[in-house]
């Protein structure tokens, strides 16, 4: 069949979950054009929340974080991409030219399975809003469940519990590479040594890096390290007990059960 133009869509990904598109790359640009995350959003086309959903997700999935802010100046608080992010976006654009040649070559000499071509554009979105890149770091082995403990940054390390069964499909090991899946609704948070941890639950430190009021609920993002944000969704008058406010240090915690698990 032949075809005018082929549009051809780079996305990358980091073990399986999406790390960056075309949407997201341009919200780069715009930050480092404006310096600001108010108007790259606005230039970029993201709402302000998607914006920060963006980048955050991307730099849980980075071993740098690409972007970075300082508080401060007269815009409040300052946006920056970083050499990693700068790393990425020329990556991004060399991969989109090849992939633009290719495509190119496709439409001048026809398709003639078309249909067959479809499957390009299938994807897995999941709602999982804590989406992190880790290296395993220890294995214990039961009959039944193991236990798999993951470097998620260097101050904090998450365990996760799963079927034996599991594990073995994952090839999981110490030193590989794996993503840490935990939904936000499943993040309590504490004072520091506030309680005790009970039995197969995780404690992971970190400091408040932004706190977002809704009718019922709250949303905290904790930064743990490493240029890693993990969400919480607690309901806002737990958040107004604790006195959530921004640089406030607090603990998540979340069962090892909640942790799921990816793996090429």
């Amino acid at each position: 069949m032949p075809v005018d133009q082929l549009d051809a869509l780079l996305s990358l990904r980091s073990e399986g979950r999406l790390l960056v598109g075309r949407d997201r790359i341009a919200l780069l640009e715009a930050v480092i054009a404006h310096g600001s995350m108010t108007q790259a959003a606005k230039v970029a086309g993201f709402s302000y929340k998607a914006a920060w959903d963006a980048v955050q997700a991307i730099n849980n999935l980075l071993p740098q974080p690409a972007f970075v802010t300082q508080a401060g100046g007269k815009r409040g608080r300052a946006a920056e991409v970083t050499e990693e992010g700068r790393k990425l976006i020329s990556a991004f654009h060399r991969l989109e030219e090849k992939l633009l040649r290719i495509s190119n070559a496709i439409a001048a000499e026809g398709l003639d399975n078309f249909d067959d071509l479809l499957f390009w554009g299938l994807s897995v979105k999941i709602s999982a809003r804590n989406a992190f890149r880790c290296k395993v770091a220890r294995i214990d082995l039961d009959p039944v469940d193991v236990n798999v403990t993951l470097q998620v940054s260097e101050a904090n390390n998450i365990t996760a519990v799963v079927t034996r069964g599991a594990a073995e499909n994952l090839r999981l090991a110490p030193g590989r590479s794996a993503i840490a899946l935990v939904k936000a609704s499943f993040v309590m948070l504490a004072l520091p040594g506030e309680t005790a941890v009970a039995a197969g639950r995780n404690r992971v430190a970190g400091r408040v890096a932004r706190r977002v009021d809704g009718a019922t609920n709250s949303e905290i993002e904790l930064d743990i390290g490493g240029g890693k944000i993990l969400i919480a969704v607690a309901p806002r008058v737990t958040a107004d007990d604790l006195g959530v406010a921004e640089g406030d240090r607090l603990e998540a915690i979340f069962n090892a059960s909640h942790v799921i698990l990816a793996a090429d």
